[in-house]
């Protein structure tokens, strides 16, 4: 049976199960919970404009904690993650700029 580059990568209708340890689970929760807790302090505390920064940078790392490890595209093909953290930081960016360029209305 030969096996050519075509039929190594064809999916074939089969399932692909990531065991994830729990470990690992457990530490991307604490993680999340650590970043959303410096959200709601991002938020009591003054940085003038940077909050908005800030706060972009860590909902950005969320988002890419959460597609990484629980839609994973960790172990997909690390193009998909490259792209979608690439794109995640133009979003925050142009947000960003959005925001800024708004108080001169």
């Amino acid at each position: 049976m030969a096996h050519d580059a075509h039929a190594q990568a064809a999916d074939h209708g089969q399932i692909h199960v990531h065991v994830t340890s729990l470990r690992l689970l457990i530490g991307i929760f604490l993680a999340l919970m650590v970043l959303t807790a410096l959200t709601y302090g991002v938020a009591l505390i003054n940085l003038g404009p940077l909050n908005i920064w800030v706060a972009l940078a860590v909902a950005v790392t969320k988002a890419s904690l959460v597609a990484l490890f629980f839609m994973h595209l960790r172990w997909d093909a690390p193009l998909n993650a490259f792209v979608f953290i690439v794109s995640a930081c133009f979003v925050m960016l142009f947000i960003g700029l959005a925001l800024l360029d708004g108080s001169s209305y």
